[in-house]
C-alpha cells in the first residue's frame, strides 16, 4: 500500500472547509407561486370556506396555512329529478408549509387511510390550461368509510376521486418524491429555501345518498378536471412558473 503523504490531510480538510464559501447561502423564505385567498370560480361554483380539522391542526406545525373550502353547484334540473341534493359538489382544499417542510406537507396518500379511505389505484392525468400551460395532477381512486355512530360500527361507503398537486416558488409537479429533490437541489444549488403548497380537489360518485340517480365515474372525472384546470388558472401565478 502505498502510504498518504502527510501534507494531503491538512490540504484537503482545508479545501473542505473552504467549499463551504462557495455554497449558497440560505436567505429569506421564498414563497410559493399559489395564491391562499380563495375566489369566486368561473361559473357556477359557489365556495363555502370550511376551517382545518382538529387533526390537522395537531398533527402540522403552527406556522402551516390552510386554505380550505366545500364547492357547490347547481345540476340542470329534470322533471323527472325529485333529488334535495341536487348540486355538484367538490371538496377542495391548499395547506401551505411552514418553516419545518418536513412537519408541514406531505403526500394524501399518507393520511387519508386515517380519513377513512381505501386508496384502490393511482395514475397520472395531464390537464391543457388555458394559458398553455399544462399541469399534471395525480389521480386517487378510493373508497371512503364514514362512519355513522361513535362507536364506528356503521359505516356509510362511497366512491371517491381525488386530484392533487404541489406549487413551488417556481415549480409545479404531482409526485412528492419529486417535489422532495427540486427542494434539496435549489436548497444546495440556488441558496433557496421555498414554502410548498399542496392543493387537492375530490368528490363521490357512484350511489350518494340523496340523489335519485348514481353519478358515473367518468361524470367525476370530468368535473374534477374541469374544477382543477379552473381553480389551477386563477391560484397559481404562472409567470413565476419555468415552462
Amino acid at each position: 500500500m502505498i502510504p498518504t503523504p502527510a501534507w494531503l490531510l491538512p490540504i484537503t480538510l482545508g479545501l473542505g472547509l473552504a467549499s463551504v464559501y462557495v455554497l449558497p447561502q440560505v436567505g429569506d423564505i421564498a414563497e410559493s407561486a399559489v395564491n391562499m385567498e380563495l375566489p369566486a370560480i368561473k361559473g357556477d361554483w359557489r365556495l363555502q370556506p370550511i376551517p382545518p380539522s382538529e387533526a390537522e391542526l395537531q398533527t402540522l406545525a403552527s406556522d402551516t396555512e390552510f386554505s380550505k373550502a366545500i364547492c357547490v353547484r347547481p345540476r340542470p334540473v329534470s322533471f323527472f329529478d325529485t333529488s334535495e341534493n341536487n348540486f355538484d359538489r367538490v371538496d377542495f382544499s391548499i395547506v401551505l408549509s411552514g418553516h419545518d417542510l418536513n412537519n408541514s406537507i406531505h403526500r394524501p396518500e399518507r393520511c387519508m387511510p386515517a380519513q377513512g379511505h381505501n386508496i384502490l389505484s393511482s395514475r397520472d392525468i395531464a390537464i391543457e390550461l388555458a394559458n398553455g400551460r399544462t399541469l399534471t395532477a395525480r389521480r386517487l381512486l378510493s373508497i371512503q368509510s364514514i362512519p355513522l355512530n361513535e362507536a364506528r360500527t356503521d359505516f356509510l361507503r362511497l366512491n371517491c376521486l381525488t386530484y392533487y398537486f404541489f406549487v413551488g416558488h417556481d415549480r409545479v409537479t404531482h409526485d412528492h418524491l419529486s417535489r422532495t429533490l427540486i427542494d434539496m437541489r435549489d436548497r444546495l444549488m440556488r441558496g433557496m429555501d421555498q414554502r410548498w403548497a399542496y392543493a387537492s380537489a375530490s368528490t363521490w360518485f357512484g350511489d350518494i345518498p340523496g340523489n335519485d340517480y348514481d353519478i358515473p365515474e367518468e361524470q367525476a372525472d370530468a368535473k374534477l378536471v374541469e374544477f382543477i384546470r379552473n381553480i389551477a388558472e386563477s391560484q397559481i401565478d404562472w409567470d413565476r412558473i419555468q415552462p
